[in-house]
């Protein structure tokens, strides 16, 4: 029987889109960039998910150059991978603003190994987007950025979701990083029907951004939140 490390291994190795993008986009695809990106992201998830728990679905929006489009796993800069996964990537050295809300969150919850045995972090979207700037630079791109882009990525990231949910989620509740973010999610989940309910979270990037003084008042919402859920699914087994 399959482990849900190597389903997501498999879906990552295949990850390719082939789909249109408005003029001024770009896809990064770190599995296909760099080959230490694979050998890093098969250590992750055989280290955290090699068993065949189901797992609740956290609901980015796509992965940053910095974070999973260098690691190629979501919200997890080369700092953390190493510092608190100890898992060295070679290749690149990056530091990505949600990565560290992230961590400190999963550190606050009890690390890494409880933390994933319980969820599964990924996006709609799962590669990097970029955009061209008037002065000629590539800059981070969130897939609802242009509403051409987003109807152009839908179909991928419909079929996205649905792979995501085939490794074994539980789609009774799922949770949503980010309020806009969660808005667009809405709109996924009326045309294909993914999810029973949705709980929003505020995104770690704007916590980390502009809400750093309130930070570990938002650390303890999500461990709240998320706590519900791993407790009632204690109690139902």
């Amino acid at each position: 029987m399959k482990t849900f490390a190597d389903k997501v291994i498999d879906f990552n190795s295949r990850l390719h889109y082939t789909g249109e993008l408005p003029d001024g986009f770009r896809v990064m695809n770190p599995y296909l960039d760099n080959p230490e990106t694979l050998q890093v992201m098969r250590t992750f998830y055989n280290k955290y998910y090699k068993d065949t728990r189901q797992r609740k679905f956290l609901i980015g929006i796509n992965p940053s150059r910095h974070g999973a489009g260098v690691t190629g796993v979501p919200f997890t800069d080369t700092k953390r991978l190493e510092q608190v996964c100890g898992i060295r990537m070679q290749s690149a050295y990056t530091h990505e603003v949600s990565s560290v809300f992230m961590y400190d969150m999963i550190t606050a919850w009890g690390g890494p190994a409880s933390f994933y045995r319980a969820f599964y972090i990924n996006s709609p979207f799962p590669l990097a987007i970029i955009r061209s700037t008037t002065d000629g630079k590539w800059v981070n791109a969130n897939y609802y950025d242009d509403p051409q882009l987003f109807e152009m990525v839908t179909p991928f990231m419909i079929a996205s979701l649905k792979k995501h949910i085939s490794m074994g989620l539980d789609t009774s509740e799922v949770f949503i990083l980010g309020k806009k973010n969660a808005a667009f999610i809405r709109k996924l989940n009326d045309r294909a029907k993914l999810f029973e309910r949705a709980t929003v979270l505020e995104h770690p990037r704007y916590i980390e951004q502009y809400r750093s003084k309130d930070k570990p008042w938002y650390i303890d919402k999500y461990i709240r939140e998320l706590g519900k859920v791993v407790t009632k699914k204690k109690i139902d087994e």
